[in-house]
């Protein structure tokens, strides 16, 4: 019998037990701990029977045997809790963003080098087959020359999410609503298009003031590096539920543009010499309740780690990626002081 890889999950709130869910159906995987400040009771994690450490320190100081340890904490945490991982020798799964600064997401990715351990960034969006068809669909240049793309972001998040004891909308913990709401369509568009220049943005905050620590809504318009231009538009004021999630792509041979709730539905496709294949149907989205999330993907993340911890696969998304989306976000944060309405 193959020795099965052996995790912990730090942080147990919806995304850190769908990590363990995900990693205890994994039959070549074992979930060996938790890690929460709360207790089982409050957690709801009745359903793991393994021990709830109250710290990432005391699991760390334990002598369980751990491979990999999988960050689902606040935002804010990921960088020191990820630098305390890599440095106790372990293989690290970072939940998105992967810091909220690129000089924090530079130093994990230079010590998982120094240490031989790989750094997982979880960027879930990229597993959904409207994901993998756009990526192929460029990569192949069906498109041809990539003159314009949009990316559009407009959900509900209101006070049924962003509640006084929650880290949701606090600066320190959170970051703001690019990191925390909308990396996931930036890592795409990063994945799609490479990275950009010339931002400029414009920032405002319409009904969140009570909520939040910082803006609900932005228009960001840049150009690529590697040409075409693009924007992206979003807001966290929409009323009662989210609106959509979308990718517009414009080239010189033809438009396309993958939508729905979770990018879940190809909207539109017209290219040259090119006909629509059959796409696999995309997995339903995180549901928590009152507002919903991005699809439900990090099953793949999960068989992802163990491929590439046993040499079978490449990474998915590694670390660099995850440090590029950080960096884009934090150029055009870096507008915000004097455009915020």
């Amino acid at each position: 019998m193959e020795k099965k890889i052996k995790f912990a999950v730090v942080g147990c709130g919806h995304i850190g037990k769908r990590h363990a869910e995900m990693i205890a159906r994994n039959e070549e995987c074992e979930l060996v701990a938790l890690v929460d400040v709360k207790g089982k009771e409050s957690l709801g994690i009745d359903q793991f029977s393994v021990p709830l450490f109250s710290s990432l320190d005391d699991l760390l100081n334990s002598p369980l045997d751990i491979d990999v340890i999988n960050v689902a904490s606040p935002n804010g945490f990921h960088a020191k809790q990820g630098m305390s991982i890599l440095e106790s020798g372990r293989h690290l799964v970072i939940e998105k963003p992967m810091s909220l600064t690129k000089t924090d997401s530079e130093q994990l990715i230079f010590k998982g080098l120094q240490k031989h351990k790989q750094v997982f960034c979880v960027m879930q969006n990229r597993y959904s087959p409207p994901s993998v068809w756009l990526k192929e669909l460029l990569e192949q240049g069906k498109l041809g020359k990539v003159f314009m793309v949009q990316i559009n972001c407009y959900w509900n998040r209101d006070n049924r999410y962003y509640k006084p004891e929650s880290w949701h909308g606090k600066g320190d913990l959170d970051g703001g609503t690019l990191f925390t709401q909308f990396s996931h369509f930036i890592d795409l568009m990063y994945w799609y298009f490479g990275d950009i220049k010339n931002i400029q943005a414009k920032f405002a905050d319409f009904n969140h003031q009570d909520l939040t620590d910082f803006e609900d809504s932005g228009f960001v318009s840049f150009d690529f590096v590697n040409g075409g231009m693009g924007s992206i538009n979003y807001s966290t004021s929409i009323w009662d539920k989210n609106l959509e999630s979308s990718i517009t792509v414009i080239g010189e041979n033809g438009s396309v543009k993958v939508g729905g709730q979770y990018m879940n539905e190809v909207e539109y496709c017209h290219i040259k010499d090119y006909e629509m294949p059959e796409l696999a149907p995309t997995n339903p989205g995180n549901d928590y309740g009152a507002y919903k999330g991005s699809a439900a993907n990090h099953h793949y993340i999960i068989e992802n780690v163990v491929d590439v911890i046993k040499g079978r696969d490449s990474i998915t998304t590694n670390a660099l990626e995850g440090l590029k989306v950080v960096d884009i976000i934090e150029r055009i944060y870096e507008l915000k002081s004097n455009n915020l309405q």
